[in-house]
Formats: C-alpha cells, structure tokens, sequence
C-alpha cells in the first residue's frame, strides 16, 4: 500500500559538522564534516525535532508556487491560504472551509433560500472559499486550468 503525507517544515543550510556542533555531538572519523545538508524543523520550529539530511537526500517540494492542487489542498486542509502565481487578481487565496457538520440554526434569509423555517438546524459540509480581488468571498471549486496548475503555494 501507499502512503502521502504533506508536513510544514523549516529548513535551515547546514553542513553535517555545524549540525553536530549545534546537537553537541562529535563528527564520527568515519563522516565527512564538509557534507552539504539541511536542518530540517518541523513547523514549530522546536529544536528537539531538528533533524539534519544530506543534500542530495533532501525529501522535500518548495511552497513557493511550484506545488500541484493536490499538495495545495492538502495544506489547506491543515489551515494555509493557497494561491496560484498565475492568478491575475491581486489578494487571491483559497482556504478549505471545515462546514457546520453539526449544523447551526438558520436566519430567515437562509431559510427563506432554502424553503426552511428560521432557526431550523442547517448542516453544511466542507467546502472550499476564496477571496476574491475586491476582498469579498465566495465558495470556491477549481476550473480545469486550476485543476492541472503547477503553480500552487502559500500565501
């Protein structure tokens, strides 16, 4: 079976000897104290979850627009605004709504739009919002040039 996983995570330029000297450690003989790396954080940035990844092993996608709508999504989910560079207008973003799965009592306007009587409770399922140029919002879904974008990041 496969697995993906999206994670946040800061990355500091580090060689594998100003690693160490930062863990308190020694470089082993047998290690190249010269080696091109990355401290790697998670995204709160404690220290404890520092880890340290030679150049060429380093796992990990920028969020700087170079991300497709999936891994977009997926950042949503966990809280980011997301954007695409190539979106003309500015201030743009989309952020994944969790909805009202428990519901919530209606006002007379949305009950008037859909045939309920106020206060009744209304279940809303996630959905995804975007704010749009002016700073009003709107619910949200990606056109097909959206949908296959390469250009996805973090506002």
């Amino acid at each position: 079976m496969l697995y993906i996983t999206t994670s946040i995570v800061k990355v500091t330029d580090m060689t594998r000897a100003e690693y160490n000297t930062h863990r308190g450690w020694l470089v082993p003989e047998d290690e190249d104290g010269n080696d091109l790396g990355f401290a790697i954080a998670q995204k709160d940035g404690k220290q404890d979850n520092l880890k340290w990844v030679p150049s060429d092993e380093f796992p990990y996608v920028a969020i700087t627009g170079d991300m497709d709508i999936g891994q977009a999504i997926m950042l949503a989910k966990q809280g980011y605004k997301i954007s695409r560079a190539g979106w003309n207008g500015k201030g743009m973003f989309v952020v994944y709504q969790k909805g009202y799965p428990q519901g919530f009592k209606c006002n007379k306007q949305t009950a008037d739009a859909w045939g309920m009587k106020e206060g009744d409770l209304f279940v809303v399922n996630p959905y995804l919002q975007i704010q749009n140029p002016d700073g009003s919002h709107s619910t949200w879904a990606p056109s097909g040039g959206d949908a296959l974008a390469t250009d996805w990041g973090i506002v």
